[in-house]
Order: C-alpha cells, then sequence, then structure tokens
C-alpha cells in the first residue's frame, strides 16, 4: 500500500482527503511539522504546486496538496488567495466580507479548489482545479460547514453551503468537482 503525504499540517485537512480519496488503495499521512511551504504563488494552482512539489522533495515521498479560497467578482477577486487570514476567525471573515460589500448589488462570487500531486523528486504528474459558481448573500444562513459556508449562496440548489447536507457540499463544492475531475486519473496510477 503506497504512503502519499497530504501537505498540510491539519487533521482535518486529511480526515477531508481521506473521505475523497478513499477508495484508493494509499496510506495518507500528514506532513510533518517541521516541514513549513511558503505559499508564494500567485495562484491556487501555484500553491497547490508548491505545497505538493517542496513536501515530495522534503520527505522522498508522493505528495499532494490542494489550494483553496473564495473570490468574489465586487472585490476585485478578493480574499482569493487570503481567504484564510481575512479574519481571525470565521465569524471575522464572514463579518468583513459583508462589511466590505456593503450594498453593492453584483455579488457574484466563486469557490476555487486546486489539487495537484507530486512524484518523490517533486515532479509535478497531476494537477487540476474545480470551481463552484455562487453569490453572497447579505445574511448568513445554516449552521453546517465552516468559514464562508453560511453565506455562499448556490442558485442552482437554492442552499447555502451551510444549509448542505455533508454529502451533498461533498459533491457539489469546489473540492468535490475538482477531485470529481482528477480521480479517474488517480486510479489509474501506479504509485511505485
Amino acid at each position: 500500500m503506497p504512503t502519499v503525504v497530504v501537505a498540510t499540517g491539519n487533521p482535518g485537512k486529511l480526515q477531508e482527503m481521506k473521505a475523497y480519496l478513499g477508495e484508493l488503495d494509499w496510506t495518507l499521512k500528514l506532513k510533518p511539522a517541521e516541514i513549513d511551504v511558503e505559499e508564494t504563488g500567485e495562484t491556487f494552482l501555484e500553491n497547490a504546486r508548491l505545497k505538493a512539489s517542496q513536501v515530495a522533495i522534503a520527505l522522498d515521498q508522493w505528495a499532494i496538496a490542494d489550494d483553496s479560497g473564495l473570490e468574489v467578482r465586487a472585490l476585485n477577486g478578493a480574499p482569493g488567495l487570503y481567504s484564510a487570514r481575512y479574519g481571525s476567525s470565521d465569524g471575522d471573515r464572514i463579518e468583513r466580507l459583508l462589511r466590505e460589500l456593503g450594498d453593492a448589488t453584483d455579488r457574484q462570487a466563486q469557490f476555487v479548489c486546486a489539487i495537484a500531486l507530486a512524484q518523490p523528486d517533486g515532479q509535478i504528474i497531476l494537477e487540476t482545479a474545480g470551481v463552484c459558481l455562487g453569490t453572497i448573500l447579505t445574511t448568513p444562513r445554516g449552521s453546517g460547514g465552516f468559514g464562508y459556508d453560511p453565506v455562499f449562496y448556490v442558485p442552482a440548489l437554492a442552499k447555502t453551503f451551510a444549509e448542505m447536507p455533508p454529502a451533498q457540499k461533498e459533491q457539489h463544492s469546489h473540492r468535490g468537482i475538482a477531485f470529481a475531475q482528477i480521480m479517474p486519473q488517480l486510479r489509474s496510477l501506479s504509485l511505485t
């Protein structure tokens, strides 16, 4: 059973990856805390590539990484790469987002998730990006999920991410879309 390092220190992200990659015969493990990758990319895909490549080289093992965030059109793509650092808590981030949007009528937004897989020498062999289109509500709705989920409304489903059951969010989210796109290639891959 091949071991693949998930290029994150977040145990929650490891569990999420296990859910998406569960059908594969892989053992997934967190990157060691002492390996810190500076996210200097200008896109989500560049950051996913950096994390996967640098962790793979440091450990001489296969590594997978994702990078994701929220882009709001009226805010010129903000919070974008800084989605997680837009405030000190989920509540702070939502409050700042709604304050900066104010009474803007254009509330179109998208969640983006980029995934990259690196072989032990650091070469990226697979990558993809998934996008989920939506709008930003003026007030939060729902109690599930995390981050911006209570204000990210998906018109096609008439729900915020926070109103969706976990299985529905997993299927329709940016991360779910990205993993659905890359799974056929991952299934046929031999990690030797």
